[in-house]
């Protein structure tokens, strides 16, 4: 991808209010996945994987509710809709009085939302995200380069997709397997994910104020610590200083690596490696989008409105097409002693 993408410098520096805040300070990687052509050398969500013709796909073997969706797709079911939509789109944004379908397009989507019959048996796990260590900074075992993230397409415990995580070293991988298995039929379009490639982007994050101590979550709630702060800074943004901090102060929205836990809708639990007792750490956030309305001063500055008809899912900052449990985060924790330890989901 050539495009870069620039985050607005945030409102006002929260260290110079609160100096305290300054040693807590983290890296993160803001992704910023948009459509794209991935190959196997490159980041990407749900592009092709860098992976070795010898070594066996992996499956889900576990059950699976066939209740669980009123409808069951394929993933080539799933890719048409998608081409109807668009095309759909563009022919409305250059004619606002023509047909909102085709009759070809309206046929198409009839047998698309018929759906397919239940299938029974080892689902072949989707590709998620692949991430090389030359080019992002995050959690990676001393003999790995690269990250590759996939995912059964279909709820499992905690009612959202069920991922699993493959370290490699490239260099290593010579023949690279052409065509893997995909799963008969999905769950749902939003556990595809629309092939994206990255522009990279790091930002400084700091703790969700659930995760400070008392003395400094009492000195963010006292108002007269903002006083100094002209509102003018602030005002289109939060209603209170507190909803300033948390939405646009802290933490980036989106898919990133490293920085802090977002914590909502639930507070901080223990994330101690079962293996090793270490605190676990951010190493991968899964977002069903990339921006929300609370937190648009982390809009991109190249996502501003531009004329044309928006790609899907570039109204909400969805590009990558997936949504986790009606617009939530999947966040994927490691051990940073080891990363080959089991890692932990988040749902946030």
């Amino acid at each position: 991808m050539n495009a870069i993408f620039t985050t607005p410098q945030r409102p006002l520096d929260v260290t110079a209010l609160f100096p305290q805040l300054a040693p807590l300070a983290r890296t993160a990687t803001r992704l910023h996945p948009r459509p794209g052509a991935p190959t196997v050398h490159d980041n990407s969500v749900g592009g092709p994987l860098l992976w070795p013709a010898d070594e066996p796909w992996p499956y889900c073997r576990e059950p699976h509710d066939r209740h669980a969706a009123l409808r069951i797709n394929s993933p080539d079911d799933i890719r048409l809709q998608r081409r109807v939509l668009a095309a759909a789109a563009e022919r409305l944004h250059l004619d606002p009085e023509a047909p909102q379908w085709t009759p070809e397009e309206q046929e198409t989507l009839n047998l698309i939302n018929a759906g397919r019959r239940w299938f029974d048996g080892p689902i072949p796990l989707v590709p998620v995200a692949q991430l090389y260590a030359r080019d992002i900074a995050f959690p990676c075992p001393p003999d790995a380069d690269l990250l590759q993230v996939l995912w059964c397409p279909f709820d499992h415990e905690m009612a959202h997709p069920k991922t699993a995580l493959f370290w490699r070293s490239s260099a290593t991988v010579t023949d690279v397997l052409k065509a893997p298995p995909e799963p008969p039929i999905v769950q749902d379009g939003w556990y595809l994910p629309e092939p994206c490639l990255f522009s990279l982007e790091q930002v400084t994050e700091f703790p969700n104020p659930m995760e400070l101590d008392k003395e400094l979550r009492d000195q963010l709630d006292d108002m007269s610590r903002w006083e100094t702060v002209d509102p003018a800074q602030y005002s289109p943004y939060a209603d209170d200083p507190g909803e300033l901090y948390l939405n646009n102060l802290c933490s980036a929205p989106g898919w990133k690596t490293g920085g802090w836990t977002r914590w909502s809708p639930t507070d901080p639990v223990d994330r101690a490696c079962p293996e090793c007792d270490t605190e676990a750490v951010p190493l991968l956030t899964i977002a069903s989008s990339e921006w929300d309305g609370g937190s648009a001063t982390w809009i991109a500055e190249q996502d501003r409105p531009t004329p044309g008809p928006p790609p899907l899912g570039s109204r909400d900052g969805n590009f990558t097409l997936i949504d986790i449990t009606g617009g939530n985060n999947l966040q994927l924790h490691v051990c940073p002693s080891s990363p080959y330890h089991p890692h932990f989901e988040l749902l946030q």
